[in-house]
C-alpha cells in the first residue's frame, strides 16, 4: 500500500530575484496593482489576489542564510536569468489587459492562444523577466 501524500491547497509566495528593488516594486504596483505588504534593503513582498504573495529580492540578498523571526534560519536561494511567472485572469478581461499594457507601455513580447481555448500575453518586467497573463483554457485545471 502507497502513503498518502499530504496535502497542498495552493502557491502562497513565489519569488523574483531584481537589480532595483524599488523599480521592480514601482512596476508590479502599476501594472498588477499589488500591494506592499513588507519592504527593507533586502526584499518587497507584494500581496497577490488569491491569497498569494510576491517577493521581489534584490540580487545577491538570499545568497546566505538568513535569521528567521521566531529562530531557525531561511536557507539561501536565487535565480538567475530571466525567470518566468504567470497570473491569471478572468476569460472576459483579456481585452481590458491588453489596452491597460499598452497604456503602461508595457509591450506584448507573444499572444498565443491555446488549444483548450485559454490565451495568454507575454511580456518583460523591468529586469527582463518573462511575465505572462493568461485566462482559463491553458491547463486542464485552469
Amino acid at each position: 500500500m502507497q502513503p498518502i501524500t499530504p496535502r497542498v491547497s495552493q502557491i502562497l509566495e513565489t519569488s523574483l530575484y531584481v537589480d532595483d528593488l524599488d523599480r521592480a516594486r514601482a512596476f508590479y504596483e502599476r501594472v498588477f496593482g499589488f500591494q506592499v505588504v513588507f519592504h527593507d534593503n533586502r526584499m518587497c513582498a507584494m500581496e497577490v489576489p488569491g491569497e498569494q504573495v510576491l517577493l521581489l529580492f534584490r540580487h545577491g540578498m538570499t545568497d546566505r542564510p538568513a535569521p528567521g523571526p521566531g529562530g531557525g534560519t531561511i536557507p539561501p536561494h536565487h535565480g538567475r536569468g530571466a525567470l518566468h511567472l504567470a497570473f491569471a485572469i478572468p476569460f472576459g478581461e483579456l481585452a481590458a489587459w491588453e489596452e491597460h499594457l499598452l497604456t503602461q507601455d508595457v509591450a506584448v513580447e507573444s499572444r498565443i492562444g491555446w488549444p483548450r481555448g485559454g490565451t495568454s500575453l507575454y511580456f518583460r518586467d523591468p529586469d527582463g523577466h518573462s511575465l505572462e497573463v493568461a485566462t482559463p483554457g491553458l491547463w486542464a485545471n485552469r
